[in-house]
């Protein structure tokens, strides 16, 4: 049995050494006439989506209290804005809610401090000023203005096409260039982002308007959507 396994090894090996001195000899595959490119198309629109955020702080020496009287507050806010509450146009939700320790030099717990926050968000800029105007027991920390769902899908769809027929047309103009006919598509990728500015409202307007239940003054900006389409072309 040993001369019959010493020849299957021997035979083996020379395959081994076939296979390894074949590959050797197979040249390298390296992709010829491929471009890099890339093109954008951008749509500038109005924003449509309002989110004031409604908050307060407490503090003092007991933690249950602390935490009681945020609930309390926010409990008050979110019953009246629930009131004026239609999905899309105004919707309710809570944000943060917290409770920490403030420490003195000794390392001790000196107080204890907290704050939560209600979130008003939607399409309906009138109504949910006005009811940013009502919540008595929290006041305005932050005023935003963005694009609905709606809105976005629809713009970047436009922006999308607009991107794709520039980055066509490129694609043409470089392979004419270059002395071919044509092109194909190697791989692309298609990324999308929005930028625009809010104007903030006025600080007086904003305490005017909590002082006497009147809507909070607010006015949208607009924003800009662009699609990128980036990738590689085979010429041909």
């Amino acid at each position: 049995m040993k001369p019959f396994a010493i020849k299957n090894i021997a035979g083996y090996a020379l395959l081994m050494l076939a296979c390894t001195s074949f590959g050797q000899n197979i040249p390298s595959q390296t992709p010829q006439n491929v471009v890099q490119l890339s093109a954008s198309g951008s749509v500038e629109v109005q924003q449509d989506l309002l989110s004031i955020t409604m908050n307060t702080t407490r503090d003092g020496p007991d933690a249950a209290t602390i935490q009681a009287q945020l609930k309390q507050a926010l409990e008050t806010a979110l019953a009246e804005a629930k009131k004026a509450a239609v999905p899309g146009q105004l919707d309710v939700r809570t944000g943060n809610f917290s409770l920490a320790p403030r420490y003195g030099r000794d390392g001790k717990i000196t107080n204890w401090q907290g704050g939560t926050e209600l979130v008003l968000e939607g399409r309906d800029f009138t109504r949910i000023s006005a009811t940013a105007g009502k919540l008595q027991t929290l006041t305005i920390g932050g005023v935003g203005f963005g694009l609905s769902r709606e809105q976005r899908a629809r713009v970047e769809g436009e922006a999308q096409a607009m991107a794709i027929e520039r980055y066509k047309a490129k694609a043409g103009e470089i392979a004419k260039a270059f002395g071919f006919s044509g092109y194909s598509l190697r791989e692309v990728s298609v990324t999308a982002n929005d930028q625009g500015y809010a104007p903030r409202p006025r600080v007086m307007a904003m305490s005017a308007a909590l002082a006497s239940d009147a809507a909070l003054p607010v006015e949208a900006g607009k924003s800009t959507v662009l699609v990128t389409v980036s990738g590689a072309i085979q010429l041909k």
